[in-house]
């Protein structure tokens, strides 16, 4: 029942921030206890003070938003996957939690010393995730410094306050993909960030769903109208849709370029991929994604 209490009183004290819209500063204890429904005593017995308050409904916010990054982010081996999973989740955390998301990007900013110090380690955890993205580049290119990545966090939180400070009509998700091409122009360079602008966010996997390679197993021995290696094709080509010959190729596990462009051609001719990079400038990389008659044939073969 305390527990109970105590989660009340946090969301209370997220939602006083939200509706005020002027921080921490602003809100008392008194709002909190009538908000939350429990009594002053009780609040008393739970915290010692206001700003204890605070900074446990900060450390709520904390916890739910990483319940919701850190299994897609880390389910992911490759950084750039990584990146694009983990800032899915976290608008999507932000949508779903729109009090708690508001207090952890802004609102926080109003909060005391103890609030402050845990939201510089969190941007500290979040520059280091990204600049992971240094160890991606060639050898012979110049890796940017540790402060390249703490602006990249920066650019990007900045963005994503000044959208839910606006409450714009739009979905936050539709900056998904500008919001991706910030973090990875600097590491993987202007073309795969002015991809990576068109591309949709990865959907939300279900606990326990098959990876991409589990999934092409399991359609070979269903349909043999796929084999394995056009099945992985499909599928990597399917979880990351925009992709070039040489994305497919690496997603797919598959060493000889001339193969993949050998096996996209075949899904291209049945009409189960198309290429929306065709026609585009000369020599630019192809872009690939799987048709509806494509999606319908592994629906098909995974039933």
């Amino acid at each position: 029942m305390e527990q109970d209490d105590r989660t009340k009183v946090l969301e209370a004290v997220a939602a006083a921030m939200a509706e005020c819209r002027s921080g921490a500063a602003t809100v008392t204890v008194a709002e909190v206890v009538a908000r939350s429904g429990v009594s002053a005593a009780t609040f008393a017995t739970l915290f010692a003070d206001r700003e204890a308050c605070v900074l446990a409904a900060f450390e709520l916010a904390v916890d739910r938003a990483a319940a919701c990054v850190l299994g897609p982010f880390q389910a992911e081996s490759v950084w750039l996957d990584a990146v694009k999973a983990g800032l899915a989740a976290f608008i999507r955390f932000l949508e779903d939690e729109p009090a708690l998301g508001r207090l952890l990007v802004f609102y926080s900013l109003g909060a005391g010393v103890e609030v402050q110090r845990r939201r510089v380690e969190l941007l500290d955890l979040l520059a280091e995730a990204v600049d992971d993205g240094a160890d991606q580049m060639p050898a012979d290119r110049f890796r940017p410094p540790p402060v390249i990545a703490e602006g990249v966090v920066g650019a990007v939180l900045g963005i994503v306050q000044n959208r839910l400070l606006a409450e714009e009509d739009e979905p936050l998700i539709e900056l998904f993909g500008q919001l991706v091409s910030i973090v990875v122009l600097p590491y993987l360079g202007s073309t795969v960030a002015r991809r990576e602008l068109v591309r949709p966010a990865p959907r939300a996997r279900v606990v326990g769903e098959p990876s991409a390679t589990a999934r092409a197993a399991a359609t070979r021995h269903v349909n043999a109208r796929l084999t394995y290696r056009t099945a992985r094709v499909m599928h990597a080509i399917s979880d990351y849709p925009g992709a070039s010959n040489r994305e497919v190729a690496s997603r797919a596990g598959i060493v000889d370029q001339g193969q993949v462009s050998k096996l996209l051609s075949r899904l291209e001719a049945r009409g189960l991929v198309e290429n929306a990079g065709t026609g585009r400038t000369r020599g630019a990389p192809n872009s690939w994604r799987v048709t509806e008659q494509g999606k319908r044939l592994l629906e098909a073969a995974e039933s």
